[in-house]
């Protein structure tokens, strides 16, 4: 009868929370911050209601930009890198994870879209968090080994009105030239 049962992680009004109790005429939702709702069921009956619980393994997205300039080298090494960092994790992960560039961005800038599927769906949310966050540090250390950034594009600047100098002393961090 219900999409749901107690227990279960549900997104309801693109709110997600927990079923803490199922009565005749209201349901009982535990928000993030432990706040309570009480859903009447005819208004529950209305909505669309995602369970968690009854999903299937789930999809973990990460996109970041890499500079336009990296060679193609260390763009293959990465992708190697983090796909064979997902497929040693086979109890977290399943296998062939995509690794792809996606777009260019302000003509400066490589989009490279990660996604791979858990063994698990986001049921246990904290799970999820502690999995991507293990999974980002690994990218972030694969980034830094290959020496693979992003940098802004040179900008121009142009100054048409400067003012008076008006001290004769240099920052400390420029060295004065003394004929």
């Amino acid at each position: 009868m219900h999409p749901f049962d107690v227990g279960d992680r549900c997104e309801v009004d693109g709110m997600q929370m927990i079923v803490e109790e199922m009565n005749i005429l209201t349901t009982v939702f535990l928000r993030h911050d432990r706040q309570k709702l009480v859903y009447p069921n005819s208004v529950l009956s209305t909505k669309p209601i995602g369970n968690f619980y009854r999903s299937p393994d789930m999809v973990e997205t990460i996109e970041f930009c890499i500079h336009v300039s990296t060679p193609s080298e260390k763009m293959s090494i990465m992708k190697e890198r983090i796909t064979g960092y997902i497929e040693s994790r086979e109890h977290h992960w399943h296998g062939n994870p995509l690794v792809v560039v996606t777009d260019v961005e302000e003509m400066n800038k490589l989009k490279i879209y990660v996604a791979s599927k858990h063994r698990m769906n986001y049921q246990n949310m904290s799970e999820r968090w502690i999995r991507r966050g293990h999974l980002l540090e690994e990218m972030i250390k694969i980034l830094k080994e290959l020496d693979i950034e992003y940098r802004l594009l040179p900008m121009d600047v142009n100054v048409r009105n400067m003012p008076t100098l008006v001290s004769h002393r240099l920052p400390s961090n420029w060295s004065a030239c003394v004929n």
